[in-house]
């Protein structure tokens, strides 16, 4: 991953590193710089390869380098950039590493909201990249049907697996201490948002919605993340007249302490790929509410069965779920049991399948 973020691509790799690593894979994690993101809970049998450059032509030197001493059997690939710049670099030096694409997002939303130029770009990249691929995963139902038809792959190319989002960390980080007034003895109830700052995670629709529930009881809404969108949003709660009651704490690298104390988690998003939050949410018995968004949320919560599911950008169906949600938290059992695929340990093992699968049929074939 050449460039790096602070999003669930960047944590899943990470996960999936080491999950891997248990299972005796020889993992090399090639990126940037260590000192990124979420690098600090990389596996220590992971080796860090640090490029200190990014960009398709940028990385080339080291890539190269790379791909010549190390000649790994594959190279799996987060975002399209990054495999393009595999690409150019195995062409240039030969070998037989093969290219393993794990798109994360649903491309058809995001190309529907690209202009006519960018989105034929977007498309030729997704294209170029996905069918040089001797294997694309999706991470949901949804993204598996999506990229097929989007780059144009047979259904056989294209492989489910959950993202590994449920860590042996994970309660452990849940239970770490947390010192901050609002999760003190008799505070009112908090609802908790996490994600990028951006239009996507339909931050601004959560906001009003908590307003019309603030209406009408006390409670407070925190949002987990940084980006463009921060002043925005604070103008917004201004605007509405619960300023008092709004917090934006930025990015914090163990947000589960917070998940976990929280009344309730609302996935606000208008569109995802498999929400990881949300996952991390029911994996911690968390109350949830989401919207019906592409792709991810309705898969997960079983059709609404194991939560609420609310149409995308409809603020008043937002606020009841919200409302109902606080009322009747419903059973924390069953929002842990509806994740139990996402496992690190049962996802590392089907992708050690899937690369033993491929070793055996280019096997077969010489």
């Amino acid at each position: 991953m050449p460039s790096f973020g602070d999003g669930g691509v960047e944590r899943m790799l990470v996960n999936l590193a080491g999950g891997l690593a248990d299972r005796g894979v020889e993992v090399d994690f090639v990126t940037r710089r260590r000192a990124e993101p979420y690098l600090e809970a990389l596996d220590s049998r992971v080796r860090l390869v640090e490029t200190g450059r990014s960009g398709l032509v940028g990385i080339q030197p080291v890539l190269q380098r790379y791909l010549r001493a190390a000649k790994p059997d594959f190279v799996l690939c987060g975002k399209d950039r990054a495999a393009l710049a595999f690409l150019l670099a195995r062409a240039l030096v030969g070998g037989r590493s093969r290219l393993v694409m794990r798109p994360g997002t649903n491309f058809s939303a995001r190309l529907a909201e690209s202009s006519p130029w960018s989105r034929w770009r977007k498309r030729w990249l997704i294209r170029i990249t996905h069918r040089a691929a001797a294997a694309v995963v999706g991470n949901s139902a949804d993204i598996v049907t999506d990229i097929a038809a989007v780059a144009g792959l047979a259904p056989e190319r294209v492989h489910l697996i959950r993202n590994p989002v449920v860590t042996a960390r994970l309660a452990q980080q849940a239970a770490a201490p947390l010192e901050h007034p609002w999760f003190g003895a008799g505070e009112p109830p908090l609802v908790m948002g996490v994600g990028r700052l951006g239009q996507v995670k339909g931050f601004d629709v959560l906001l009003q919605a908590f307003a019309r529930v603030r209406r009408r009881r006390a409670c407070r809404l925190m949002i987990l993340g940084e980006g463009r969108l921060r002043a925005e949003l604070e103008a917004e709660a201004a605007r509405l007249g619960v300023a008092e009651d709004f917090a934006l704490p930025g990015f914090d690298p163990n947000p589960y302490r917070y998940l976990s104390r929280a009344a309730l988690f609302v996935l606000s998003s208008r569109r995802e790929g498999s929400p990881n939050a949300l996952t991390e949410a029911l994996a911690l018995g968390t109350p949830v509410v989401a919207t019906d968004c592409p792709s991810g949320p309705r898969e997960l919560l079983a059709d609404g069965k194991v939560a609420p599911i609310v149409p995308v950008d409809d603020v008043a169906a937002l606020a009841a779920a919200m409302e109902r949600a606080l009322d009747a938290p419903g059973d924390a059992g069953l929002r842990r049991a509806a994740v139990q695929e996402y496992t690190v340990d049962t996802c590392a093992g089907r992708y050690q399948a899937l690369f033993q699968r491929l070793l055996e049929q280019e096997g077969a074939r010489a």
